[in-house]
């Protein structure tokens, strides 16, 4: 396979879009952690659930093609978990207010 030469400037423009394509992949999974955190509530299921994360993080670690060592591709996954965590979170915090507010009308 031969190598593409490519300037800086349109590397950079490669890691652009390659940047607005993993935040629209980010929001989508955060659209699926809303979705889970309605069910956790309706189910009464904790945001926290270690072995699914452990999942998780098996799944990263089978699926990285590199350059990127396991442990740091782990690492950026552990901060995409904790920010979803706290969207769950938030779900619940709010699904519970819109049932209190109904309880007192």
């Amino acid at each position: 396979m031969e190598k593409v030469f490519m300037d800086i400037a349109e590397w950079r423009r490669q890691i652009d879009e390659l940047d607005r394509e993993i935040v629209l992949l980010i929001s989508k999974r955060a659209e699926a952690a809303k979705e889970i955190g309605k069910l956790k509530r309706t189910t009464d299921l904790p945001v926290y659930e270690p072995n699914r994360e452990r999942v998780v993080f098996d799944n990263v670690r089978t699926h990285n093609p590199g350059p990127l060592p396991d442990i740091e591709l782990v690492h950026i996954y552990e901060r995409i978990i904790d920010v979803m965590r706290a969207i769950q979170r938030n779900e619940l915090a709010s699904q519970a207010k819109s049932a209190t507010k109904r309880e007192d009308k």
